[in-house]
């Protein structure tokens, strides 16, 4: 993936691959200075690289001497159907040939939109690498030598960050809140979503079973031959879920924040000038598979694979920001509007963005 230089606008370097899209870099401040953190911005279905714009610009303007952004467009548009793991390879392949062309980079963050954080999740699990003293011949090492927890392709893994993704999946009771709740509406979502979204479908409905195998999501909450899916997850100093309380009619609030019914916090409005839409915050622990005893399903609305789901992601800590835009013109559009998919339209989201800089690790 070539580069070649574009157009500085308001002190922002761009430059434009080889299959046409223009990505954000640097700050014209940074462009010969230390900058040596990329973050990559990964977009979810039916996406473009367009739709992190408004981030990418803020956290270049920002952080100017501390991060280089790249907005992934290997998956754009309809090749957001192939499925989370055809995605997620390209993703991988991408930022590899990104790392490769940005030999200053050193440390590696991630942030993510709807399936996109399942799509991260995965392509981590590619690029992990086990800590060096295991893995002395990998040529990929060489960045980032003294690091006992593993790295991502040779990369310090700083933040993994998803915003309004459907960790849990889709199926289930109000996971995809436009069906209402409706049991026969979600059952005969489960039926026929492949028709629609295709292989992705599946693999959000947990109903693909290639092989044989468990569904995809299921295989995510482990190693996996040489996926290292939870290793890599583990690899991160930090991990945060940024998610819709109500009006996300793609993505339910339990799926996106990784909890059960009996779960999920009761909030109040928050006077918070600076954050107005942050609503909640809970740093969760990485709990062992003792404590994460399975909860009364019937009780909490998962149903037993939902729950495995559920005790596998638990076993690394998370840090849970929630999020309402409830007294918002554009509140029935909260799905975009916590990422300011478009600024015009959704910039009702900008106080979570400006939360998600203010915290991040450089």
């Amino acid at each position: 993936m070539e580069m070649k230089d574009g157009p500085v606008e308001n002190g922002i370097c761009s430059s434009e691959s080889i299959h046409g899209g223009t990505d954000v870099w640097s700050s014209k401040e940074s462009a010969t200075a230390s900058a040596d953190h990329l973050v990559v911005m990964v977009h979810g279905i039916l996406g473009s690289v367009t739709d992190w714009k408004f981030a990418a610009e803020q956290f270049v303007r920002i952080l100017p001497d501390k991060v280089i952004v790249h907005r992934s467009e290997r998956n754009a548009s309809m090749l957001t159907l192939d499925g989370v793991d055809v995605m997620g390879e390209r993703l991988a392949e991408e930022v590899i040939e990104v790392i490769k062309q940005k030999p200053e980079v050193r440390k590696i963050s991630f942030v993510s939109h709807s399936v996109g954080g399942l799509v991260a999740r995965y392509a981590i699990g590619r690029l992990y690498r086990p800590p060096r003293s295991e893995n002395e011949d990998d040529p990929s090492d060489n960045i980032c030598e003294e690091n006992s927890r593993g790295t991502i392709y040779g990369l310090e893994a700083m933040n993994f960050i998803t915003v309004a993704t459907p960790h849990l999946g889709s199926r289930g009771n109000k996971q995809v809140p436009f069906l209402f709740g409706v049991p026969v509406f979600e059952k005969a979502a489960t039926s026929v979503i492949h028709l629609i979204f295709r292989r992705t479908g599946r693999h959000l409905f947990l109903t693909d079973d290639d092989e044989g195998n468990p569904p995809l999501l299921r295989r995510m909450i482990e190693d996996c031959g040489e996926l290292h899916f939870m290793s890599a997850l583990h690899t991160f100093t930090r991990r945060v879920i940024y998610s819709n309380v109500g009006y996300d009619h793609i993505v339910g609030w339990r799926t996106s924040s990784i909890r059960r019914n009996s779960e999920l916090p009761k909030w109040e409005d928050v006077v918070n000038e600076k954050y107005p839409h942050i609503v909640f915050e809970e740093h969760c622990k990485a709990c062992d598979a003792e404590q994460c005893e399975p909860s009364s399903m019937e009780d909490d609305g998962l149903d037993k694979l939902e729950e495995e789901l559920l005790m596998g992601l638990s076993c690394v800590s998370w840090e849970k920001v929630d999020v309402s835009f409830h007294a918002c013109r554009q509140r029935f559009a909260a799905h975009s509007v916590i990422q300011v998919k478009d600024y015009v339209a959704h910039r009702e989201g900008a106080d979570v963005i400006q939360h998600m800089i203010d915290h991040f690790l450089t």
